[in-house]
């Protein structure tokens, strides 16, 4: 059996992991970036450097490119000579962007005869090449299957979505969502709490108890979502307004921005006065799809 190759496009901190995931696991790797110079001590630790991205490209069967998004990733794949160089190949894709432009490039690569697979990293770049690692793919299964072997030197758990080329960057807005919201939220709270005389780190331990208590009910919300129960048993949606107007009341006399708290109000108070107050805040969900 011929020892495993790929090829890694794009070396920020991120493609840079992947490379040293992909030789730490005795992988032969060949890298390029379009900024020369941030290859250093992959090339030491015994990284190919290409002198151009059609030299990276036909120097492995996959190549996995990382770039911030899909506009940069179409300037370097979609130069003809690196297109002509990936024919009868396959790109993993583990840039950051919206389905749409997933699925884009899913027809793009099927016009030329380039096997393609989208996918995300859901977790930060320490993570690499470690069992915390977290990748999401999607795209063809059998071509999926064919790269497992490469894709698994990056350890951490791998998890095929289907054949929806898109459906990776799906998760991965929706989770980015939950994560962007929630750090709007904590660093909101902070600037609140310093404003009441309590210190970021004085806070901390407290949130990381209300942090705790979120797992149980992505759960539990996903069930009153999907059977559309919308259960407000305990928390009905009249409590949450009178608690979400007790935070905007509270930051806008210190002077601090509360739209993002008048926002999820705002939506709150929607549902409210379509006659939903006894149910729970998953009643939302259908409020934001309505909008």
């Amino acid at each position: 059996m011929p020892p495993l190759s790929v090829t890694v496009l794009g070396l920020g901190p991120m493609g840079r992991a992947l490379a040293g995931a992909f030789l730490d696991a005795g992988v032969r790797t060949t890298v390029w970036n379009r900024t020369p110079g941030r290859e250093g001590d992959l090339v030491e630790r015994g990284a190919v450097l290409a002198g151009s991205a059609e030299e990276a490209v036909a120097a492995a069967a996959l190549t996995v490119i990382c770039l911030v998004n899909y506009d940069a990733t179409d300037s370097v794949l979609r130069r003809p000579e690196v297109t002509d160089a990936l024919k009868g190949r396959t790109v993993v894709n583990l840039s950051a962007d919206t389905p749409e432009r997933a699925r884009d490039t899913g027809v793009w690569a099927a016009e030329h005869g380039i096997g393609y697979l989208d996918g995300a990293i859901m977790t930060p770049t320490p993570s690499i090449g470690t069992p915390a690692g977290v990748f999401l793919h999607s795209g063809p299964e059998p071509l999926y299957r064919e790269h497992r072997a490469v894709l698994d030197a990056l350890d951490g758990v791998h998890t095929h979505l289907g054949e929806d080329i898109g459906r990776a960057a799906a998760y991965d807005v929706a989770l980015l969502d939950i994560f962007w919201t929630s750090m709007t939220g904590y660093v909101h709270a902070l600037a609140l709490a310093r404003a009441e005389g309590i210190s970021a780190r004085e806070l901390a331990p407290f949130a990381a108890g209300i942090g705790a208590i979120l797992p149980p009910l992505f759960e539990e919300w996903a069930d009153d979502v999907d059977s559309g129960s919308y259960t407000g048993e305990g928390n009905p949606l009249t409590s949450a307004v009178s608690t979400m107007s007790h935070v905007v009341h509270a930051a806008e006399a210190h002077g601090i921005d509360a739209s993002v708290m008048r926002a999820a109000e705002a939506l709150a108070v929607r549902a409210v006065d379509r006659g939903h107050g006894a149910e729970g805040f998953t009643r939302v969900t259908q409020i934001v799809e309505a909008s």
